[in-house]
């Protein structure tokens, strides 16, 4: 009984210490593309994480003013990264000014948002970008992915709406879903793709216009995760909670539901280790080359 015992011990403690290498299955996202790496959401960022075998790419949409879905985390133009169509700097206060949803997309290209290094990642490399359509990342991925003989990435997308700025920074929801699944559902494969958002809102439409679409329910606050489900009205595919918010128990219970787990933003070595070792089933990063601390790389 006592071997036993000690056997049991022992294959608990190694179970508590994995190294990295051991885990398999996890779906490594590329935070925008690789934000700590190249400028966010712009096809450099897209292509590293595709270069280093991210599983996912994660980035979020708004909408133009001709109602072109193009990648960005603001509905208008954030002064740490973009210049205005005149190739000048754009300050603070009149950052909002610059508003997308007011802006056809012929105007908006004009404006470069990846030669400005984002001061929240001093090593990221700048790359002379507009905001991409949606379309053309997508058209982009297929084609690199087809030449360079990769697997097509995930993709997971961000609808960035809050409620009361309808109408002033972005359409309503059903125009707004309705705008992001024609084009994710005419030009990529429709098992490659999930919708993902902080606003309740924008999932329950989706989950009852279109129910075959796995949902992600990203949210801030965690721990009540169970009337976070009874506000939806049903159960997500994924639940992408802050990471510092995940523990053991949230995941084991989640899991029993048949819930994935992926966290944001992991960008510490050992942020991820502790996510890992407690069974999440993927990792958002803005750093790609952090996955390859945990692959299992014979």
């Amino acid at each position: 009984m006592k071997n036993l015992l000690l056997f049991c011990l022992i294959l608990m403690t190694l179970a508590c210490n994995q190294t990295p290498g051991t885990y398999e299955n996890i779906d490594w996202q590329g935070h925008r593309g690789a934000r700590g790496v190249y400028p966010e959401n712009t096809w450099a960022a897209f292509q590293y994480a595709i270069d280093q075998n991210m599983t996912t790419l994660e980035m979020d949409v708004v909408i133009t003013q001709d109602e072109k879905v193009v990648l960005s985390h603001e509905p208008f133009l954030n002064h740490k990264i973009c210049l205005d169509t005149a190739g000048n700097p754009i300050s603070e206060a009149e950052e909002k000014e610059w508003n997308i949803y007011k802006m056809t997309y012929e105007d908006l290209k004009k404006c470069d948002c990846g030669s400005i290094k984002n001061p929240d990642f001093p090593h990221q490399k700048t790359v002379s970008s507009p905001k991409p359509l949606l379309y053309d990342i997508i058209k982009k991925t297929i084609e690199y992915c087809e030449k360079e003989g990769k697997e097509l990435p995930y993709m997971n997308v961000e609808i960035k709406y809050e409620d009361g700025m309808q109408n002033e920074y972005h359409p309503k929801i059903k125009k707004f879903n309705n705008l992001v699944f024609k084009v994710l559902f005419m030009e990529y494969p429709k098992e490659k793709w999930n919708i993902q958002s902080f606003d309740f809102d924008v999932l329950k439409h989706f989950h009852k216009t279109y129910p075959k679409v796995p949902l992600a329910a990203l949210v801030y606050k965690s721990g009540a995760w169970e009337q976070q489900f009874e506000e939806l009205g049903f159960t997500p595919a994924i639940y992408s909670p802050y990471h510092q918010l995940v523990d053991k128990n949230m995941v084991t219970a989640l899991h029993e539901k048949g819930v994935k787990i992926i966290p944001w933003t992991v960008n510490e070595e050992k942020d991820a280790s502790r996510l890992l070792k407690i069974g999440v089933d993927g990792i958002i990063t803005d750093y790609p080359e952090l996955a390859d601390k945990f692959r299992n790389n014979p």
